[in-house]
This record gives structure tokens, C-alpha cells and sequence, in this order.
């Protein structure tokens, strides 16, 4: 049951609802997903205390799904819903398959994630018949199917998948195409297969063509880095062009989650076309851990996309940990994605610590760095009134993030009270007369600014 309960957990915990909704099901099980799924098994323990013993019997005794959810705690109910869909063949499967429609959204989408797992395991051609018997939603357990499937079958399921593309095609998931989760069909199937066998993966993967392969291997490659980089760079030496760039780059990440001098060093062997990028990745990688290392190392980079990507990804972890000491980094590098880097730190800081976020805005020069802050302060902070935002919103300079700021506050600030809002925008200074209309008249708040919104400065 093991790979079950890892996808199910995973896509659930990234919230990925639904399948491929909103979220990357369909990438390649990690560490943290074994460990969400470690972690769900032991909270539901620990919660249970010296009831532990008849917790568990009381589980046993659920037969229906109907008991299942009606345990205490979201992480319970996952493993109940595992325990109780292990247990059963592909024809009880098919029968609770069935009840689903009647069930609430959330908790369809939760059940339906574990159902469709572990039916891929024991009957994916079932699973996928009754998929395509659910209209619009069975794009949304097809990817969880062929995944499962792909996990203790690989090869059957690359066979059905090359002779069904279309039935895979919805949602962006056909062979050649990236699904919502940014995965293709090759790059899960030969992700999965990896896991069982890197080198029947690999010779696969190699008999594709196209996108397909391409994709395909990146995932064979990014499978073995977790366990052999080097092997995994030997393999990705062969490749060329952008495929041999992106191989390189998903070696640096994973390698240097284990081991970054090491990875560090092999990165310094690389042509010149692939070096930036890697080094970029592996930044990435050792900014979850330490963040201030790898923006110490972030120098190294030459100006330009890679260089910006890694302050991005650097600033963002080390806001978790330390919004000040992050937004004094951010503002002192010298990017064109100023506004990509300070977002997630400021972002965090206004959710943290309010006053200091804007008593350091406060202190910026006028430019880009302080209207992005501005406005992503205001969007962040849940705890300033409308009308301080509102007044804060009208200090940034540029014409397009002013409006959109003031939009967002103004609407918001009907919703929550509309007779205040509606005075306060009838006597704005800053706002057009076309803007006042707009705003008065969009009860939804979602007309947007458009147009001549303000009135300049």
C-alpha cells in the first residue's frame, strides 16, 4: 500500500485536490512525501494517546466509507480511507467507486485520490474504464491511475499509454504535453519505472521521440541523481542542447540536498552554457536548509536570468527564518526581477510582524523596490484597516500597481464595510470619477481597474 499512500498524501498535502487541479500529482514521489505519509500514520497515533489499542480496533470495525469520515482529525480520515481501500479488489473498488458522487467535494476529492491510487495497482484498465464513464471528472483520475499503474507495473502501463493517447490527452496530459502539474505522461511513467529499474527506465525512455523523450529522460536522469549522481551525470553527458542543460540542472538540485561541496565541485566541470544554470538549482536546494550560504554563494553568478532566478529562490526560504535580514539582502542586489524577489519576503514579514515590515518600508527610496513592497505589504498584512491601507496604497509611484493595489483594497473593504468604503471612495482625491463608478456599482469586486483608473500624479 505503500505508493498509494504516498500519492495520495502528497498531491493532498500540496494541495492538489481533484488530481491534477491545481497541483503537481503527478511528479515523482520525494522524501517529503514519505515522510507526510510517516507523519500522518504517527499523528493519528500520538493523537490516540492510551487509547491507542482501542482506537485501532474501533478502525477496523469501519466498513463503509460513511464511518470513515466520520473520524476526528483530516490526517486520520487519509489513513482510515488507506486502510479501508487496501483491503479491497478491483470489483468492492468499482462498488465504492460508485458512491462517490454522493459524497461532499471535499471530501469526494480526498477519496477519490486514494480510490483511483490503489485501483491503478490492482486493475488499472478497470480504473481507467470506469474514468471514462465520469465525463469532465475523469480527466482528473486518469493521471492518478496511470501513475499508480506505472509504480509496480511500468512497462504495461508505457504500453497502454502509447497505444491510448488520447485517453490521456485531457487536461494537458497526453504524450508530448505537460499536464496542470507540469509533468507529461513519459516524464511520470519513466519517473516511476526508475524507481523500480533506472536502466529498463532509461532504455525506454531512449526509444521515445519528441517532448516524450526529452521529458522522459529528464525524469530517469532526476530519479538516479536521488541515488547515484554520478551515475546520473554520466548518463546526462550524453545528451545535448537544452535536454543536457535541464539533465545537469536536476542532477545539481538533488545532489546537493545530500552533499553541496560535492555537488559544487562536479557543477565547476560543466560546459559554460550549462554552469549558471545548475549552480542555480543547487542554490536552490541548499536555501531550504541555508539560506544565508546560498546567498553568500549567489555572487558567483553572472548578472543575468540564472543569477535572478537564485535570488528569488534564496530570498523566499530565508524570509521564512528571517524576513529583515532577507529584504536587506534583496535590496541590495542588483536584478531585473527586483519585484519577484522582495514578494515572498515581504509577503512572509507582513504576515509576521507588521510594524517592522513597514517601518522598513517606510525608510526605502522611491523606485521599484518600495512600490513592490508597498503592495505586497497591503496584500499580506490582514491587520492594518482599510483606510491606512488605502492612504499607504496611494504613496506608490507606478500608474499599474497603484490602481490594482487600490482596487484590491477598496473592494475589499466593501465587502467587509460597505457604507465606510463607499464614503471613503466617493470623497478619494485620487480615484477617477470613471474609477468611483466602477467600484460602486461592482458589488462583486471583481471588475478589475481598466482603463483610466486614476487620476495620475
Amino acid at each position: 500500500m505503500k505508493n498509494t499512500a504516498t500519492i495520495g498524501i502528497a498531491a493532498l498535502l500540496a494541495g492538489a485536490a481533484g488530481g491534477y487541479l491545481a497541483g503537481k500529482a503527478g511528479a515523482p514521489a520525494t522524501d517529503t512525501t514519505e515522510s507526510a505519509a510517516k507523519a500522518a500514520l504517527e499523528t493519528k497515533t500520538s493523537r490516540s494517546g492510551g487509547s491507542a489499542s482501542a482506537n485501532a480496533e474501533a478502525k477496523r470495525g469501519a466498513r463503509s466509507i460513511a464511518d470513515v469520515m466520520k473520524e476526528p482529525g483530516q490526517l486520520a480520515r487519509m489513513q482510515a480511507l488507506m486502510e479501508l481501500y487496501s483491503g479491497m479488489d478491483a470489483a468492492q473498488l468499482e462498488a465504492e467507486a460508485g458512491k462517490l458522487d454522493g459524497m461532499p467535494m471535499a471530501q469526494r476529492l480526498m477519496a477519490s485520490f486514494l480510490l483511483f491510487g490503489r485501483w491503478g495497482e490492482v486493475d488499472p484498465k478497470g480504473a481507467l474504464a470506469f474514468a471514462n464513464t465520469m465525463g469532465f471528472q475523469g480527466a482528473f483520475v486518469r493521471p492518478t491511475v496511470l501513475q499508480s499503474w506505472a509504480s509496480v507495473d511500468p512497462e504495461n502501463a508505457a504500453k497502454y499509454f502509447s497505444e491510448n493517447p488520447r485517453e490521456f490527452a485531457a487536461m494537458g496530459f497526453g504524450p508530448g504535453r505537460g499536464g496542470p502539474g507540469g509533468d507529461s505522461g513519459a516524464s511520470v511513467i519513466a519517473s516511476e519505472w526508475a524507481k523500480l529499474d533506472p536502466e529498463a527506465a532509461l532504455a525506454w525512455a531512449n526509444g521515445l521521440t519528441g517532448r516524450d523523450k526529452s521529458a522522459a529522460l529528464n525524469s530517469v536522469i532526476a530519479e538516479m541523481a536521488t541515488k547515484d549522481p554520478n551515475k546520473a551525470a554520466q548518463v546526462a553527458s550524453t545528451l545535448t542542447g537544452d535536454d543536457q542543460a535541464r539533465a545537469y540542472s536536476e542532477i545539481a538540485s538533488k545532489w546537493s540536498s545530500t552533499d553541496f561541496a560535492a555537488a559544487e565541485a562536479w557543477i565547476a566541470t560543466l560546459p559554460a552554457e550549462s554552469r549558471d544554470r545548475a549552480m542555480a538549482s543547487a542554490l536552490q536546494t541548499l536555501a531550504l536548509t541555508d539560506p544565508e550560504g546560498a546567498a553568500s554563494k549567489v555572487a558567483s553568478l553572472p548578472e543575468g536570468r540564472d543569477r535572478d532566478r537564485a535570488i528569488e529562490d534564496v530570498a523566499g526560504p530565508w524570509a521564512r527564518k528571517d524576513p529583515a535580514a532577507a529584504a536587506a539582502w534583496v535590496s541590495q542586489q542588483q536584478t531585473e526581477d527586483i519585484d519577484d524577489a522582495i514578494r515572498p519576503v515581504m509577503s512572509s514579514w507582513a504576515s509576521t510582524d507588521p510594524t517592522a515590515a513597514l517601518k522598513w518600508i517606510e525608510a526605502l527610496p522611491q523606485g521599484e523596490l518600495k512600490d513592490e513592497s508597498t503592495a505586497t505589504y497591503i496584500w499580506s498584512n490582514r491587520t492594518g484597516d482599510p483606510a491606512s491601507s488605502v492612504s499607504l496604497a496611494e504613496t506608490i509611484e507606478d500608474e499599474g500597481t497603484r490602481n490594482r493595489t487600490l482596487w484590491m483594497t477598496y473592494s475589499g473593504w466593501m465587502r467587509e464595510d460597505r457604507d465606510a468604503a463607499t464614503s471613503a471612495v466617493q470623497s478619494s482625491t485620487t480615484l477617477s470619477d470613471e474609477a468611483k463608478e466602477r467600484l460602486l456599482n461592482d458589488r462583486g469586486g471583481q471588475g478589475g481597474p481598466g482603463g483610466r483608473w486614476g487620476r495620475g500624479r
